[in-house]
């Protein structure tokens, strides 16, 4: 089980990744833009989508973990070790 930090940008002209950056603390972070509005969950809910696309696993297999209401949230992702995960997205 992995699990990656992320800063959601809504609202964006499309759905991609963007890349890594840091946050305040110095803890990197993966820069991601949706589509989607902040509403009811739509944000959310777009960005799980997209980060199962680009990691290769099913949907169920990853999930919001903290941050529903904020930009910074907290992804886990079911089937992939931290360096797996880590690989697949940098590889996009």
């Amino acid at each position: 089980m992995a699990h990656l930090a992320v800063r959601l940008t809504p609202g964006a002209a499309a759905d991609r990744i963007d890349g890594w950056d840091v946050d305040a603390e110095g803890r990197p972070v993966l820069k991601v833009r949706v589509r989607a509005r902040p509403v009811e969950g739509e944000a959310n809910a777009a960005l799980l989508t997209l980060l199962a696309r680009a990691l290769g696993v099913s949907k169920s297999a990853v999930s919001l973990q903290r941050g529903g209401q904020s930009r910074l949230k907290m992804i886990q992702v079911d089937g992939l070790d931290d360096a797996r995960m880590r690989a697949n997205l940098t590889r996009l």
